[in-house]
């Protein structure tokens, strides 16, 4: 028994040995190939950056969306027991941007829209089951410009915004502008017209008034390894009044967990005061006397986010 006992002692440390030693001979090998796999990256990123300096095209997109659906019985704990409700929204960004050595132009995308849903089913003249739209934010930018030097550029812009889920042109804001764009450093690219037209397309004539003003955009693009980050700051400052004056901030970020999947997540800013006194007036029903105005309304400001999945496109 005793050298059974022996024997079997000696072959259990054999093998826990052998385990071992395979074990860290893996994790050493492991840590070799990881090494050889970064020096790969660090020269296919620098491979990048050089094709990237190449004058031609460059196009891409990124994107959000997010959800969520539930369905509630007999959960009397709330107000509504048996209900079911539901939103679902997706942001896109998206650009193509030609640049030459003279000259460059640059076209951009994005959009935000999503849907909610609740449904009573307790409330028979609850009608409307269906998806209603909430955000509902469309933007498409175009910007040419001659260069002047590495940094510096003669340029003209043209912006358009509005919503397309609801009130499609009403409000919609088109700019038309020249100027100069100056490019300091990589990624960033910030836009100053001085000479700039903002045309005001909408059915309420009494508040959306159309004018001559400067238009300002910063727009800064990066990505870096698994993350895409966009902001983009674009302002209109009437020369006529700074109640036609308007500015909008947006910001978008991703980063890829799994292939081209991932967490993302959108907010934006935005101050008008014309679209302000529009919602104020559909609003109002009091006395005629107290009727909102441009000098009377809140322009308080206007926010949004959206957090959820992201896909690279």
């Amino acid at each position: 028994m005793t050298k059974k006992l022996l024997l079997s002692t000696i072959f259990l440390l054999t093998v826990v040995f052998g385990y071992s030693q395979t074990k860290e001979e893996l994790e050493a090998q492991k840590a070799e190939k990881q090494a050889i796999a970064d020096a790969a990256q660090a020269e296919a990123d620098a491979l990048q950056a050089q094709i990237d300096a190449l004058p031609g095209w460059r196009v891409g997109a990124f994107g959000v969306i997010g959800g969520s659906l539930s369905n509630f019985n007999n959960w009397y704990a709330q107000g509504v027991p048996n209900n079911s409700s539901g939103n679902i929204g997706f942001t896109v960004n998206a650009y193509a941007n030609l640049i030459e050595d003279k000259f460059f132009w640059r076209n951009s995308l994005t959009t935000n829209l999503s849907w909610v849903k609740l449904d009573n089913k307790d409330n028979g003249t609850d009608e409307d089951d269906g998806f209603n739209p909430t955000t509902d934010v469309f933007n498409i930018s175009s910007l040419y410009g001659r260069n002047l030097s590495e940094t510096l550029a003669a340029s003209a812009l043209m912006e358009y915004r509005t919503t397309i889920l609801d009130n499609f042109n009403d409000p919609g804001y088109l700019d038309v502008g020249i100027g100069a764009t100056w490019t300091p450093i990589d990624n960033l690219i910030v836009v100053i017209h001085p000479l700039n037209y903002n045309f005001v397309f909408a059915d309420n004539d009494a508040v959306f008034e159309s004018s001559l003003g400067a238009k300002i955009v910063a727009d800064y693009t990066r990505k870096i390894g698994k993350i895409n980050f966009k902001t983009n700051f674009s302002t209109f400052q009437s020369y006529e009044s700074g109640d036609l004056s308007n500015f909008t901030w947006t910001n978008s970020f991703s980063y890829t967990l799994w292939k081209k999947i991932g967490v993302g997540f959108d907010f934006a800013l935005r101050s008008n005061k014309q679209e302000a006194l529009n919602y104020a007036l559909a609003q109002f029903d009091g006395n005629p006397a107290d009727i909102p105005t441009f000098e009377s309304v809140d322009n308080d400001l206007q926010t949004y986010y959206t957090l959820g999945l992201t896909y690279k496109f």
